[in-house]
């Protein structure tokens, strides 16, 4: 299986993407699915508030990146008040594979296929680590939050109240 992930096309064009940005931490294959964040931070044995899930909603029809601690479920009223956004829905698996090239349980913070506004919960920068999807449920890289403001653009924000 770890041979068949590592050469999964999703994969590579996330390991490019790394190499390119010039990021040190490298793929990790988990045995388990981490299609969660549960089941990501039980696999590498850390805090769930660690993983940082890479969530696409529809705001307008338009796809929106929200990168969040997996201790949070993004609060849609919130960000879109605070953000002066549209509506913020979940996207269908569709939008998600259509905006990102990437299928839902393994969207990486980098290596979409098209450009998506991207924002990240400010939560992720109390970890001196945190864990993100590598383009498929049983890949994963680590890295910073600051290196991960840098590689993906993305505007602070607020996703839940605590």
């Amino acid at each position: 299986m770890h041979e068949s992930v590592s050469n999964h096309p999703s994969v590579i064009r996330v390991q490019q993407a790394l190499a390119e940005l010039g990021v040190q931490g490298e793929v990790k294959i988990l045995s388990d699915s981490a299609r969660s964040a549960r089941e990501a931070a039980d696999a590498l044995n850390v805090e769930v508030g660690q993983i940082c899930s890479s969530l696409i909603f529809a705001s307008a029809g338009t796809p929106i990146l929200i990168l969040t601690s997996g201790r949070h479920r993004v609060d849609t009223e919130l960000v879109s008040q605070e953000q002066g956004l549209a509506t913020l829905e979940r996207a269908d698996a569709q939008m998600v594979k259509n905006a990102t090239g990437f299928a839902i349980g393994g969207v990486a913070p980098i290596g979409l296929t098209h450009p998506v506004p991207t924002y990240i919960d400010n939560a992720l920068a109390q970890y001196p680590i945190i864990w993100a999807a590598a383009g498929h449920p049983h890949a994963v890289f680590p890295t910073t939050f600051d290196e991960l403001l840098r590689i993906t653009g993305a505007t602070q924000i607020r996703v839940a109240v605590e």
